[in-house]
């Protein structure tokens, strides 16, 4: 089994709705995700997928989020947006993606830091 990870970063606010603490208020983190793909079959060059390609899809769901109000986001009108929710939020679209084109892989997991010493990460069933 091959895991290709690959991370990416952005900036974003948000409040987190009905919550009875401080993160109720508006306020900001610099995020990073992690994303971890599984398969066994490489392609004729060798390779499970190429980095390039994944890095330029993470970032392009990164771009939806960063320097904006999270919650304005039209999934998390709906969710909370919760680093949870926002783990399975990347889990779902990145899904989607390599559904479309790479039928052997799955997005193994998710992982979604809002600080340096604090994540959540959502995995496949």
């Amino acid at each position: 089994m091959y895991e290709l990870i690959v991370q990416s970063h952005f900036d974003a606010a948000h409040y987190l709705r009905d919550y009875p603490g401080k993160c109720a208020q508006v306020h900001g983190h610099s995020w990073d995700v992690e994303v971890v793909l599984q398969g066994e079959q490489l392609d004729n060059l060798g390779m499970l997928v190429d980095f390039g390609i994944v890095k330029a899809e993470l970032n392009r769901i990164c771009d939806q989020l960063d320097h904006k109000m999270i919650n304005e986001h039209s999934y998390f009108q709906e969710h909370n947006p919760t680093a949870e929710n926002l783990a399975r939020f990347f889990h779902e679209q990145l899904t989607e993606w390599v559904k479309t084109r790479y039928s052997h892989i799955i997005v193994a997991s998710v992982e979604v830091w809002e600080s340096p010493r604090a994540s959540i990460r959502y995995k496949a069933i």
